[in-house]
């Protein structure tokens, strides 16, 4: 039986339990996904200034995140197919973070639809918005977030077009998968991921099957897709879609210290520092590498959080040192959803809490709240 201490080690068991082209999905980036190695590779540089005979009693890892109540500043991020990584992925993704007393984010290309998640896993989660030329699916969608009565709507802004990702291409990432005989012959080698499937009636994109005129099968949905995505997005839709929504706005995928002043500008209640996992531009920054500065430029008008190359507890406390108000995982949640199902998302909530609390306490804190830049070796990490 498998011991599972860390992040690692549920990663290696979803490599082994989910079909390829989606196991693929979760773990890429873009090109040669530069970027993507670095997210994780440059928290690795910032090493901790260690304290002692420190009373290390009562402590507390508790916050908020635009105004909610977070056990930890740990939201799940917004991942497309989801529910391909493991049956009902959306719905025992959000009943684990529901669980655990943190977020989760459904994102707009989730199998398990708005509607689906809210009856079987209850309301407040937030909603995800990809923006799309068709207003008017847009608005509906919206409509539909604010039915369900998410927490918050998070805008995502830095895919307007999508990034080459050669294994998508190479796998011909599907929802559902193509019957052919590579990947037949590799999901018969997914017994338990291929058993959930056939339990469940959720295959495809929820949120838009069904939803928007003319769209019914894969087909339909890969062009509409295709056709869809809004190239000319820009800060007037912003504003458009906060009027129409009119609760909590995150922006997320600012990079740049001029879009984050942008952003502040916006009304939106929280921007999230990110390059969409390094799965857009490649050769971008690394999120951990482009906080400090965006903090420094905009942090007393807006609040920051951060998403990209998150694997643990440390990483989380890192980000909070360098100023960010909340962070977000979506790789590493996806590998335990994969790897144990929603029991495996509750695990990786554990094992991050757990990193957590210990790092914070040997740094010389006993509180979330107090945790800055001070807690960190001058000349290990990045600055504005």
């Amino acid at each position: 039986m498998t011991v599972i201490t860390q992040v690692e080690d549920l990663r290696v068991l979803a490599q082994k339990r989910v079909p390829r082209m989606f196991y693929d999905y979760a773990d890429s980036g873009s090109w040669t996904e530069s970027t993507y190695r670095a997210n994780e590779a440059d928290f690795h540089k910032i090493k901790f200034r260690q304290r002692v005979a420190v009373n290390m009693e009562g402590r507390s890892t508790a916050s908020t995140m635009v105004g909610q109540e977070v056990t930890m500043p740990v939201a799940l991020a917004p991942t497309g197919l989801t529910g391909m990584q493991h049956a009902d992925g959306e719905i025992l993704a959000a009943r684990a973070a529901r669980a655990f007393g943190v977020p989760f984010t459904l994102s707009t290309m989730s199998i398990c639809s708005i509607e689906d998640v809210a009856k079987h896993a209850g309301e407040g989660f937030w909603f995800q918005l990809y923006v799309m030329k068709d207003r008017a699916f847009i608005e509906r969608l919206i409509d539909r977030a604010k039915a369900a009565r998410c927490g918050a709507l998070v805008l995502t802004l830095d895919l307007q077009i999508l990034g080459q990702r050669h294994k998508d291409l190479r796998n011909g990432l599907s929802a559902p998968p193509k019957l052919t005989l590579r990947n037949i012959l590799n999901i018969a080698t997914k017994p338990g991921w291929a058993l959930g499937m056939l339990g469940t009636p959720r295959r495809q994109f929820g949120n838009i099957i069904g939803h928007v005129s003319g769209v019914a099968d894969m087909g339909s949905l890969s062009e509409w897709t295709a056709s869809q995505f809004d190239p000319a997005l820009n800060w007037g839709d912003v504003e458009w879609i906060k009027k129409r929504w009119g609760g909590k706005l995150i922006l997320k995928g600012i990079q740049d210290v001029e879009d984050a002043r942008l952003a502040a500008q916006s009304g939106a209640d929280a921007l999230i520092v990110s390059n969409h996992g390094g799965r857009q531009l490649d050769g971008a920054q690394s999120s951990i590498e482009a906080l400090p500065a965006i903090v420094d430029a905009v942090g007393r008008q807006i609040e920051v959080h951060m998403d990209g190359g998150i694997r643990s507890g440390q990483d989380v406390l890192k980000a909070i040192a360098l100023g960010a108000k909340g962070t977000y995982i979506g790789r590493a949640f996806l590998y335990g959803l994969g790897a144990m199902g929603e029991a495996g998302v509750t695990r990786v909530l554990q094992i991050m809490h757990k990193e957590l609390d210990l790092s914070m306490a040997f740094c010389g804190r006993t509180r979330v709240e107090t945790v800055n830049r001070e807690i960190l070796l001058p000349g290990t990490y990045p600055t504005a």
